[in-house]
């Protein structure tokens, strides 16, 4: 497999499973639905786009289209990860609580939306920390010669 595509599934996955280790610590229990859930700590989209640039640009050099691209791509990720999706999660937060409050004692309960979307900026900065030091892994023992 290419490292340049091993890097960011590695990263991904390397994110879902902290976000399963982190509420083991935390929580003292096993929750195997984080694996596949959004939002958390740390930011697997942002580990995912940030192997997949450093992989690029340690394979194709930092001056080449291609890394370009792939930068401009990450950089649209992690604004959408701290920006849109985090605003969402905020408003999906406040909806909810309103939820809760018109009926509160009654029967019906209205599902609730989901909260955790987004990430905070560290979330972010962590996965992309974990995206960098997986793709220089990878890249590294794949380098040919």
């Amino acid at each position: 497999m290419s490292p340049v595509l091993l890097a960011p599934l590695l990263a991904w996955t390397l994110a879902q499973l902290t976000k399963v280790a982190l509420a083991i610590i935390r929580l003292r229990t096993v929750q195997l639905r984080l694996f596949t859930a959004t939002g958390g700590m740390p930011s697997s989209h942002s580990a995912l786009v940030a192997a997949l640039t450093t992989a690029v640009g340690l394979r194709e050099g930092i001056a080449s289209p291609l890394f370009a691209v792939a930068l401009v791509f990450s950089l649209v990720v992690f604004y959408d990860a701290t920006g849109v999706r985090r605003a969402a999660g905020e408003q999906a937060e406040v909806l909810n609580q309103i939820l809760q409050d018109l009926y509160a004692g009654r029967e019906f309960r209205p599902e609730r939306l989901r909260e955790l979307l987004g990430h905070t900026p560290v979330e972010v900065v962590v996965g992309v920390a974990l995206g960098i030091t997986v793709a220089w892994t990878v890249c590294w023992k794949y380098t040919p010669g």
